[in-house]
């Protein structure tokens, strides 16, 4: 069926389209202009703007972190309405379902959740294989396992720490690497309680340093479109800006993406030894092109952080809101769950809030810079609309910077920045940018031949209202939202590589897990016919 969009301003930054203009869809993608035909549906999108639909980078939507936070959380989960027409009747706030609908509603066709464990990479494919609607992916967590760990006190060699890197990706289906506060988890088993760039783990004679980099190295070399996805030591520490530029530093030029860097742009100027340190860390992201960050804005509001950096988990334990936390010690990363309650008459949180949209403003070119809250750590993803209204108003700004502690304000160069983004630049930072950064070319972009993911919205002065509730979204050419509401419900698309390498790994492989667990190897991956049509893969293409 032949489906044209009819006089929308058309918004694509991949094709330097920012224009009233037509489009077609057809067979689930999007086609050039047919001469001689008429369309079978014609949606008159006039007043409208039409992008892409939108992919979040970085949101933690499933996993065993993610279904700690759910039993622990009851009441931030119970349902509060009468369940929606045309749900599961397990369907309740922030479960699989719920993920999927709440996305599509704001016009967001393609999720990445960023750090599943390899041995726990099943599950976590079964969770996002019921997510309805959007494509989903992964990133697989290395860096404080064993093998990694064994390989790099014993010296081995390049070639080989990337076939173990290219090995554990392709058994756990996922889109590239996750690497979190590398040598931390591992140093606090044995009792340390902080970690940085250049301390030696205990037992294996490495550094955080060493560690990332050879993760960073091995991505390159098996082709890994999407570069290390590194979760920098220091997390939400004062006077943390120091290991930021640092570890920027130690890229060595390589391409390297930066996760919830909002939580490292902190300085120690003021009475409270807390300040901003955003316009530090954007002037040296602008200076370092081979760095991509996304920011884990902090938006007011409760929620709870859930991450595998359990050395950070454990000492947020006493700031909990409310007092309860989990706190795993388990192979490799573990995780921690601690839930949090960001307040804006809070001078920490306050600067917090500040400093991510510093760092959205000072960073110069949107292809750097992606828009997470690092659901749900800095709020959750349905904050996106008010974050991209916040971007977009230099006076909705002042009038939230109203409300924020006096003292707040001499601490960060925001109420100076009235910068404010384009249509053209959301668009950038969260299609084109995104597609970019996992080498996706089928999606981002509205050209012939992309996937017709299409996300239309009414144009108005409320721009948090108007991407709440996309006018219309089309997933691979259906229409499943229409002003805000799902009116069909499809099952997408799981997205992964399949770099190549030297398949003697395996043989080393199958000894390891015989002599640590006496298990065979193969009982951690995930073969298809496991997830009984759960999931359906789909592959991105490596680099070589």
């Amino acid at each position: 069926m032949l489906t044209r969009l009819h006089g929308g301003h058309v918004v694509d930054p991949v094709n330097g389209v920012d224009q009233v203009g037509d489009l077609y869809l057809e067979d689930g993608r999007i086609v050039a202009p047919p001469e001689g035909r008429s369309p079978d549906a014609d949606y008159d999108v006039s007043g409208h703007v039409v992008m892409a639909g939108a992919i979040d980078i970085h949101s933690h939507i499933a996993g065993g972190n993610v279904n700690s936070a759910r039993l622990l959380l009851p009441e931030m989960h119970r349902s509060i309405r009468a369940r929606l027409d045309g749900t599961p009747l397990s369907t309740a706030k922030w479960s699989t379902f719920e993920t999927g609908r709440l996305y599509a509603q704001m016009g967001f066709t393609t999720v990445v959740e960023p750090a599943v464990a390899p041995h726990h990479a099943l599950h976590a494919h079964m969770e996002l294989g019921d997510v309805p609607i959007i494509d989903k992916g992964a990133l697989t967590v290395l860096g404080n396992d064993d093998f990694l760990l064994r390989a790099l006190r014993a010296g081995e060699s390049e070639t080989a720490i990337a076939d173990y890197v290219a090995q554990t990706v392709e058994a756990t289906g996922t889109l590239g690497l996750k690497c979190i506060n590398p040598g931390g988890a591992e140093a606090f088993k044995q009792n340390m309680r902080s970690f940085g760039l250049d301390e030696i783990v205990p037992f294996y004679g490495v550094t955080s340093r060493q560690i990332f980099q050879s993760l960073q190295r091995a991505t390159g070399r098996v082709g890994i479109p999407h570069p290390l996805h590194l979760h920098m030591n220091n997390l939400g520490v004062a006077g943390n800006i120091e290991t930021a530029l640092e570890t920027i530093d130690a890229a060595d030029g390589l391409p390297m993406h930066l996760a919830h860097v909002q939580f490292y742009a902190y300085g120690l100027e003021g009475k409270n030894a807390f300040s901003s340190a955003g316009a530090r860390l954007a002037a040296k992201i602008n200076a370092n092109k081979n760095i991509s960050v996304d920011v884990g804005q902090v938006m007011f509001g409760d929620t709870v952080t859930i991450s595998s950096d359990v050395l950070r988990q454990f000492n947020s334990l006493s700031g909990a809101i409310p007092k309860k936390g989990v706190i795993f010690d388990g192979d490799a990363n573990g995780g921690g769950v601690v839930p949090y309650a960001y307040r804006i008459s809070n001078y920490y949180n306050a600067i917090q809030w500040a400093a991510g949209l510093e760092l959205f403003l000072l960073i110069e070119d949107p292809m750097q810079v992606f828009f997470t809250t690092d659901h749900p750590n800095g709020g959750p993803f349905t904050t996106y609309p008010d974050l991209f209204a916040l971007l977009m108003s230099a006076e909705l700004r002042a009038q939230w910077m109203e409300r924020l502690p006096a003292d707040v304000l001499e601490m960060t160069t925001l109420p100076s920045i009235k910068r404010e983004y384009s249509l053209y630049e959301i668009a950038t930072m969260s299609r084109a940018g995104p597609a970019r950064l996992y080498g996706f070319e089928d999606r981002g972009r509205l050209d012939d031949g992309a996937i017709a993911d299409v996300a239309v919205y009414k144009q108005q002065t409320d721009k948090a209202g108007m991407f709440r509730n996309a006018a219309l979204v089309f997933k691979d050419g259906e229409l499943v939202v229409r002003d805000g509401a799902v009116t069909r419900y499809t099952k997408g698309k799981t997205l992964r590589i399949r770099p190549g390498y030297d398949r003697a790994i395996e043989k080393r492989l199958d000894a390891y897990y015989d002599e640590l667990y006496g298990l065979p190897r193969s009982a951690f991956d995930v073969p298809e016919a496991a997830l009984a049509g759960k999931s359906v893969f789909a592959e991105v293409a490596c680099r070589n």
